[in-house]
């Protein structure tokens, strides 16, 4: 997963602020770093794959609030991406996950 090519995929298809399109960035990457996606739903974590996911999200959603909608979801169907959501983002561009 290239976490700078999805913040820029981010930026265009949902826009945000810088903090939220990095916060979401580094979740999936460590997602896919952990392998989890491949071995839950057969394929690794790419950056089409997760602009597909997100879109889906309620359109009033913000950007964490479709990546965590997205968690959610995957929580319920396989459990255990719970640790991948992102709780706050600070200004700074910091993030508190789950973790």
């Amino acid at each position: 997963m290239d976490a700078k090519r999805l913040e820029t995929a981010l930026a265009e298809e949902f826009g945000g602020t810088e903090a939220e399109r990095r916060v979401v960035a580094r979740q999936a990457r460590d997602l896919a770093d952990s392998g989890k996606p491949k071995r839950d739903r057969g394929h690794a974590l790419t950056v089409p794959d997760v602009l597909r996911h997100l879109s889906d999200a309620p359109d009033d959603a913000t950007l964490p609030e479709r990546w965590n909608w997205w968690m959610g979801a995957l929580d319920t169907a396989y459990s255990g991406y719970t640790p991948f959501t992102v709780r706050v983002v600070e200004d700074d561009g910091t993030a508190g996950v789950n973790r």
